[in-house]
This record gives C-alpha cells, sequence and structure tokens, in this order.
C-alpha cells in the first residue's frame, strides 16, 4: 500500500484520453491492477533485499555468523523472490484467458494503410487484406464507434506494412500483419473518446497515424452506424463538380455521388469526424483546405498528393463541399 501511496501522484500526472492509467475497459482495468501489484511485490522485494544487506553490513560478525549468512542468502536471497515472482507470473496468466472471452457485440473490420485507418463496421466474413472491406460494411475511416459494455470484435489487417493497433486505455496493442487476420475484442467500460495510435514504426509519417474510438450507448452506436451507412449528404454541388474534374474520385469515394475511388479514406461523411489526416488536424473547412492545398507540408510523408497549384478559390469551393459532408 505504501508503494501505490508514492506512486499515486505520478499516475495522476500521466491520466488522459491516451493514457494507459485512465483505465476504460475490462483488459486496461485488469492490466492496470496487475501493474500496481507488480509494483507492490517489486517493491516488497527490494526493501527485503536492501534491509538483509543493511542487516549485514551494521551487524557485528557472531561465532556463528556464518550460518546465519548462508540462511539469510537462501530464505531471503531466493526463496523470498521466487514466492513472490511465481505468484505474480501466475496473477498474470490467470488473467489472460478473460482477455480472450468470445465477442458478443459488434464486428468491426479495421486496415491500417500508409498513414491512416480503413474502418467497416458491422462486417461479414474475412476483412479484405489488399484494399478493401468485407461484403455487408460499412465503410468509414480514422474513427471508430463502439457501444459501451459490449464486447466488440476488432478484425485487423494491413495491405502494405506491418501496423500496430492501439487503444491504451482499452486494451493492449495488436500488430496488424499484412496476408493475415489478427483479433482484438474491447470491452470499454466508460462512455468517452479515446486516443489511439499506431505502436510500430511503418514509414516517415508513423507519428502522425492516430485515430479515435467513440464510444457510446448501444442505442447511439446503432444510429451512428445507420447514419454512416446513408450516401452523402450532397450530392449536387460546385465543389463535387471541382472535386471530380481535379482527380480527387480516382482516389476517394463518397457514395451516391460518382466519386468511387478506393485508394483513399472514404469521405462521405468527412465532416462528421472529428479529425482528419488520421487524427492529425480538427476537421473543420480552413484545415480541409489547408489539407488539400499542402498536404505534403501538413502530413511530411502522407501518399497523398498536394492540390498546391489549384487556384484557392477552388479549393475553397471543394473544402466547402466537404464540410457539408456529415
Amino acid at each position: 500500500m505504501a508503494a501505490l501511496a508514492a506512486t499515486s501522484p505520478l499516475v495522476a500526472a500521466c491520466a488522459g484520453p491516451q493514457s494507459t492509467f485512465t483505465a476504460a475497459g475490462t483488459e486496461s482495468e485488469s492490466v492496470l491492477f496487475l501493474f500496481y501489484v507488480m509494483v507492490a511485490g517489486g517493491t516488497a522485494i527490494w526493501l527485503f533485499v536492501i534491509g538483509l544487506s543493511l542487516y549485514a553490513v551494521r551487524t557485528t560478525p557472531a561465532k556463528d555468523g556464518a550460518r546465519i549468512g548462508v540462511r539469510l542468502i537462501i530464505w531471503g536471497g531466493c526463496v523470498f523472490p521466487t514466492v513472490v515472482l511465481t505468484a505474480l507470473l501466475f496473477w498474470g496468466l490467470k488473467e489472460m484467458p478473460g482477455y480472450r472471452r468470445p465477442a458478443d457485440g459488434p464486428r468491426i473490420a479495421v486496415s491500417g494503410e500508409r498513414f491512416w485507418w480503413r474502418v467497416a463496421y458491422d462486417v461479414e466474413g474475412e476483412p479484405g487484406i489488399v484494399k478493401s472491406l468485407p461484403t455487408g460494411g460499412v465503410e468509414s475511416a480514422n474513427e471508430i464507434w463502439i457501444p459501451v459494455g459490449r464486447r466488440t470484435e476488432i478484425l485487423l489487417g494491413s495491405p502494405d506494412v506491418i501496423h500496430s493497433f492501439w487503444v491504451p486505455a482499452l486494451a493492449g496493442k495488436t500488430d496488424m500483419i499484412p496476408g493475415r487476420v489478427n483479433r482484438l475484442v474491447l470491452e470499454p467500460t466508460v462512455e468517452g473518446v479515446y486516443n489511439g495510435v499506431c505502436a510500430e514504426f511503418c514509414g516517415s509519417a508513423h507519428a502522425q497515424m492516430a485515430f479515435r474510438v467513440v464510444v457510446v450507448s448501444e442505442d447511439a452506436y446503432a444510429a451512428h452506424v445507420a447514419a454512416q451507412a446513408e450516401p452523402a449528404a450532397v450530392v449536387a454541388s460546385p465543389g463535387l463538380d471541382r472535386f471530380i474534374e481535379n482527380g480527387c474520385a480516382a482516389c476517394h469515394t463518397v457514395r451516391g455521388t460518382p466519386a468511387d475511388g478506393s485508394v483513399g479514406p472514404d469521405l462521405t461523411h468527412v465532416a462528421s469526424r472529428r479529425t482528419i489526416g488520421a487524427g492529425l488536424l480538427e476537421t473543420t473547412e480552413a484545415n480541409l483546405a489547408d489539407f488539400i492545398r499542402a498536404t505534403d507540408h501538413v502530413k511530411p510523408g502522407v501518399e497523398m498528393p498536394s492540390f498546391g497549384a489549384l487556384p484557392d478559390d477552388e479549393v475553397a469551393v471543394i473544402a466547402r463541399w466537404l464540410g457539408e459532408l456529415r
């Protein structure tokens, strides 16, 4: 308990939407408690060993000092640490089956792609690894909504390099490996918005490959997925015309319009997301314009080309239209 009290000020300083100490899921809560137990166990071993060392240094050797020394080494240096470490090992192992319990909630596919996240809700079958998602999925990008209190299965894959999906406040990290599907179950216990990151170096824009996980009620989740399944809010606009004329439709899909590209993120409801650029900028009309105009400056290493040669008024028209896609 003394160890926990001593570390509490440090833990308080680590709180936030991207902190392992802000546990908001069953797995993260279990891991956090195990961390505290291990800190307490490690502290107990350290105090015991230091106490033995001080005793050995300050005690006057007695005639049976050798016998006492052997006992201290055996019981204090071998038996005690072994018992404590074995207990910690079994504690950790008994927690592992709970992390693999079957999901009873939605099934969501997430594909890590340089340098953003392709998302599909309520998928059927296996997730597509090469630029495609399973039939029946409602596609989105860079923001994942899940219901609170349900075990949501996340199917993870990648078409290019190894990425790692990590939402510190909800669960541990899981790699996304080209050519295979890994599964992660998220069971959030507290509603809120939590930050996720790519935890495996994947290229020049790795540090700017983030996403948001939005934990809501089951009704709010169902309403969100239903809204995401709808076509674009505005399907006739000068902004759409400029979007298509300048080649944006070759990479992006906007459902309900001729834009049906699959290389980049689905933009059908881009304005409903909290951020653009994979967690880089707040979704505003001004930021959309900046991202279009100077993509490689805003996010160095991104594979989307900049459209700096476009007149500012054309960029503004496109950004205004994208800002209406809720």
